[in-house]
Parts: structure tokens; C-alpha cells; sequence
């Protein structure tokens, strides 16, 4: 009776096996496509973009063979498709054959692109077609769009005389780019894209106007945040010690690790190394803005959101003007003060802020270290601060309007967009803020 009863079993077994592994040619059977679309991002000419991977699944209750997956272009637009583990062949017309798909199972594909040259100034689309051919004759396809945007990438470029460069194109950063001692560089009108580890080492002089500086990730961390708007992109902007007549003028400089440097250096009060004009840095994974026995002016600036400080001063002559410090930073981790300065390597001979905001989460982000040792003097002008009242103290602070916690309008209450959700920002003024008057969006 045992081996009756064995006999049986597995006989079933193997009806089962046999019926899991039949395969249907009818016209009427159809693969579930997760999109009729997929849009992968905008990325550089020459350059390969981040994998994008779906899934394929076979919901009958028959298997399936393709035939064929295939792109419709073949090799002519720079996609790369891997299905169920093989990569459609260009040899081949950009395809594979004889793919199963069992009854209610699925395959797994990676798309990815490396574009072609373009030869246009402006991002141009390239799409094609991923065609499912079944065994039965029946075609599926998802449509794949990309953008690709020429570029100029430049690996590890060095200035070694007196230089402009201007550029419609993109240009993108590999390794460091270095400004040679005593040579001078202007960046106008030019969007550079600084690839991970890379930075600006300025040792002779940098003169700037309508320039942006930025990591070179176009694409997407998750579904709602671009990686732009994510710091320690791109290691940022040093000034050396050597370095002399520097202007930053429409400039903005965001996600980086460090935002600007200065080194510690001679200071002379009436020739500032550094003008930092209308210009922005923002969403730094260390400081911002760090001045290090410095002579330097800030007018209409926008320095916000640093895992350190916003602005760091140590020693030197600093002048900040109409400038908006606002420490928004939104990872964990913590943040440093909007504005922190004090004297601990270097005489701080002058610190004078006037007509600014200095605000933030904290209740507190004005933070002063002096030691009585050496030249400790600043003084704050018609500004607006987030920091406890000091009312008795006219020779440091004047006309200021004190910010706290239980204003009805404090923080980023002032500010047209705070969206911790998607990241996003705009520091302009509302125009209920008491603030309105000061900083850098007046």
C-alpha cells in the first residue's frame, strides 16, 4: 500500500512539474509592462547614467517564450539593456532571443545609457523603444527617454597664466582644478559641474560673474530629490594663503563639502582678498563660508543651510552687508551656528555686520568666542539676530531687532519656501516678515 501510495505521489509530482513548465503560443497571452514610459535622467554626452531596473511579469496561467527583446534602434542612441541577465547583444542588432518566462513569474531588466554627442548647446532627447517579441508573434514595447546634454570635461586642469574662460556648454571637473601663484583666472557666464572628490584650488587669483558651481550628479537620489540639492557633492572652493584679489561676483556654490576657504594669511584692511558680491553658498556638508585670518567683504550674500556654520570667522577684517545667514540645515547630524567668530588663531581686528539676517532652527545661532589675549572687536548694525538680547551693550550692538522663539513670525517664517519635505528653498523675504528692509533679498 506504501509504495502504491508513493507511486502515486509522484506521479502528481511530476504532472505538476510538467504542467508549472507549459508554454502557450496563444495570440491572446500578454506580459504585464510596468510603464508605457521609462524617463531616466538628463546626463552628459560620453557619460554613463545611473542604472534604472524593472521588472517584467508573466501574471497567465501559461508560460511564455520571447522570441526576442530588442531595441528598436539597435545600437544608434546609447541605451544598454540587460534582460533577465543577458545584455541584448549589438552585435546582434541590440538583442536577445529565446528568453522563458514561466506562469506567474517575472524577469528583471537594467536600462542605462551612455549618449552620443549631440553637437546642440541645449539638452536634446533620445528615445527608443524596448520591443517584447512573444513566441505567439505578439510585440510589447516601453518607450526609453533620456536627455543627453553635451559637455566639456576637463581632468585635473591647471592655470598656469592669466586666463578667461567662458563657456555655453557644461563643464565638467575631474580631479583638481588648480590656479597657479601669481596667475589670474575669470569664470563668466559658465555652469561648472564638479565631479565626487573634486575642487578648486586657487593659489594665484579668481575673478567670477554669473557663474555656478555645483556636483555633477543630474540624476535623482530617490523619486523626489535630485542629488543637487544633497551636500558633499563636490569638495568646494579653497583659497591658499598666496592667493590675492579675489572677486566672486553672481556666483552661486552649493552641495559641497566645504563651500569656500580661505587660509590664514597677511591681512591688510584696506585691500581685501576676498569680494564675495550677490552671491550664494548653500547646502554645505561642512561650513559654508570660512575665513581664517581673513580680510574680507560680503555684500548681499545668501549663505544658508551647513552641517558647520553658515559663515566661520577666525580672526582677520570681515565686512558683511545686506547679507542673509540662515541656518536651515535639514540632515541629521546637526548644524552649526548661522555666524560663528572669535579670535583663537588670530586677532579678530574687525567683525562689522549691518542691514543683515542672521536666523535659524536654533534658538541661538550667534556664536562669539573671544580670548582676552588678543584683539576681540565687532560690532552689529541695524540687523536682524536670532541670539538671547543683549540689551546693554550699545558699543557691539545697535538697532537690532532680536529674534525669538515666541514671535509670531521667527525662522524660516520670514522666508518665501522652507520645504523640509522636498529640500527645497527660497530665501526670499515674505512680506510679513519684520525683517523686511534687511539681508540680501530686501
Amino acid at each position: 500500500m506504501k509504495r502504491i501510495l508513493f507511486f502515486l505521489m509522484a506521479i502528481a509530482s511530476l504532472v505538476a512539474c510538467v504542467d508549472d513548465e507549459s508554454f502557450s503560443t496563444s495570440t491572446g497571452l500578454r506580459l504585464e509592462l510596468p510603464y508605457d514610459t521609462i524617463m531616466l535622467d538628463t546626463v552628459f554626452s560620453r557619460t554613463a547614467s545611473s542604472t534604472y531596473t524593472f521588472w517584467v511579469h508573466n501574471r497567465n496561467n501559461d508560460g511564455v517564450r520571447l522570441q526576442s527583446v530588442r531595441l528598436k534602434r539597435g545600437n544608434q542612441t546609447g541605451f544598454r539593456v540587460n534582460v533577465d541577465g543577458i545584455y541584448l547583444d549589438n552585435a546582434n542588432g541590440s538583442q536577445t532571443n529565446d528568453i522563458e518566462i514561466r506562469k506567474n513569474d517575472s524577469i528583471l531588466v537594467f536600462v542605462e545609457i551612455t549618449p552620443y554627442e549631440t553637437y546642440r548647446p541645449e539638452p536634446e532627447s533620445i528615445t527608443d523603444l524596448l520591443v517584447f517579441t512573444l513566441e505567439s508573434g505578439v510585440e510589447q514595447s516601453i518607450c526609453l527617454q533620456a536627455w543627453a546634454w553635451d559637455a566639456v570635461k576637463l581632468y585635473s586642469p591647471v592655470i598656469d597664466r592669466d586666463s578667461v574662460i567662458e563657456s555655453d556648454k557644461p563643464l565638467i571637473i575631474y580631479g583638481d582644478f588648480t590656479v597657479k601663484e601669481g596667475v589670474s583666472l575669470a569664470i563668466v557666464n559658465t555652469t561648472l559641474y564638479f565631479h565626487d572628490g573634486a575642487g578648486l584650488n586657487v593659489h594665484g587669483s579668481l575673478i567670477t560673474d554669473n557663474c555656478t558651481m555645483r556636483g555633477d550628479r543630474l540624476d535623482y537620489m530617490f523619486s523626489y530629490l535630485p542629488y543637487d540639492r544633497v551636500p558633499g557633492q563636490w569638495r568646494g572652493v579653497r583659497f591658499f594663503s598666496t592667493s590675492r584679489d579675489n572677486v566672486l561676483n553672481n556666483t552661486e556654490i552649493r552641495n559641497s563639502c566645504e563651500g569656500l576657504v580661505c587660509d590664514s594669511s597677511a591681512v591688510d584692511s584696506l585691500n581685501p582678498r576676498l569680494f564675495l558680491i550677490q552671491s550664494v553658498v548653500h547646502n554645505t556638508q561642512g561650513n559654508g563660508v570660512t575665513l581664517n585670518h581673513a580680510s574680507a567683504v560680503l555684500l548681499s550674500c545668501q549663505l544658508t543651510n551647513a552641517m558647520g556654520h553658515c559663515l566661520s570667522i577666525d580672526g582677520g577684517f570681515v565686512e558683511i552687508n545686506n547679507c542673509t545667514l540662515a541656518q536651515f540645515y535639514p540632515f541629521a547630524g546637526g548644524s552649526g551656528a548661522a555666524l560663528s567668530f572669535g579670535n583663537q588663531s588670530a586677532p579678530l581686528y574687525s567683525l562689522f555686520c549691518q542691514s543683515s539676517i542672521l536666523t535659524g532652527y536654533d534658538d541661538d545661532v550667534l556664536m562669539g568666542n573671544g580670548s582676552a589675549d588678543k584683539d576681540f572687536n565687532y560690532r552689529f548694525e541695524h540687523c536682524l539676530l536670532r541670539t538671547p538680547a543683549v540689551t546693554d551693550d550699545s558699543a557691539h550692538f545697535n538697532d537690532i531687532i532680536w529674534e525669538t522663539p515666541q514671535d509670531s513670525i521667527q525662522g524660516k517664517g520670514h522666508f518665501i519656501k522652507i520645504d523640509e519635505d522636498y529640500l527645497d528653498y527660497d530665501f526670499h523675504l515674505d512680506d510679513a516678515s519684520p525683517a523686511v528692509g534687511l539681508g540680501c533679498y530686501r
